[in-house]
This record gives structure tokens, sequence and C-alpha cells, in this order.
């Protein structure tokens, strides 16, 4: 909220972050008796492949996915989706990222700037910590989102055919 009264629109995650999250409550929302391909995942989010396999491949080697190569492979949740929370996507996407430089640091910034910076972040990743994948997998099977979806999920599967032949 402003000084008037007016919401502010922020979004604290980075853009990667929510592609992580997106990736992996849309892997719990379509598991079945096989994997969930990479090339659904990005047709249904309207997303380049590579750029989201990569993003996969980093939830692989965090054991929040589980991924097998070749022509019947994807992607399937490494653990229950109660035991897999927001939180700990965001830290491996984080961890994942850049890594960050030495800055030079005034006193105000070491000793008053950073640490309440970092006390707001802890808070921030303890409510993420408290949101599972089942969490967001429910609300999403509640606002229907699987019947919204249907059209380019089946404009997927047919592309996917004609490319298999």
């Amino acid at each position: 909220m402003t000084n008037t009264g007016e919401r502010v629109e922020a979004n604290l995650l980075s853009r990667r972050s929510i592609l992580a999250i997106t990736a992996v409550v849309d892997i719990a929302l379509h598991a079945g008796p096989g994997r969930v391909q990479a090339r659904l995942i990005a047709a249904r989010h309207d997303l380049p492949p590579r750029h989201l396999e990569t993003l996969l491949q980093a939830l692989v080697q965090a054991k929040i996915l589980k991924g097998l190569h070749g022509r019947h492979g994807g992607y399937e949740l490494a653990r229950k989706p109660r035991r897999i929370t927001v939180g700990e996507i965001v830290r491996m996407v984080v961890a994942a990222g850049s890594p960050q430089k030495k800055e030079a640091s005034s006193a105000l910034r070491r000793k008053v700037i950073e640490p309440s910076v970092r006390r707001v972040t802890d808070l921030f990743l303890a409510h993420l910590d408290a949101i599972t994948i089942e969490d967001l997998r429910t609300a999403a099977v509640l606002a229907r989102v699987l019947e919204a979806e249907a059209p380019n999920e089946q404009a997927a599967d047919r592309h996917s055919a004609e490319n298999d032949d």
C-alpha cells in the first residue's frame, strides 16, 4: 500500500523462480503413470523448450524432480507434493543463479541495510516454506486450470504426433 492507500503490484520473486514453481506444479497436476515431457510443459505455458529444459535439469540436481532422457523420458516429482515447498524451489533458483560478486560495502549498508533486508527475506522464505506443491496443486484443481488449458494441451499433442512420424 502506498501513502494514499493504493495497492502496489510488485513481485518479489524472479521470473525464473515463478517459472520453476509453475513447472513443478504443472508436473504435479499432470503426473500419471508416465512422466511429463518438457515440450508439453513449454507448450502449456508458452515457453521456449530449451530455456525450460535448463531449469528442469537444475530442479533434478536439487532432487526436487526426477528426470529420464529418451523417447519415453520426461519429469516427475522426486518426492510427494506435500514434501516439496515453494521456499525450497526459490532457494534452488537463487543458488543456481549467477555467483554474487563481492561488492564494496559501506558501514551503513553492512551494519544496517543488509541485516534488515536479510531478516525480511528470511521471513518471506519462511512464508514460502509453509506453501507446498500439494497446496498449489489443490488450488489449481479447485480453480479448474486443467479445463482452461485443454485446448493448448490438444494442440501440443497434435504437434507432438506430427513430429513423431
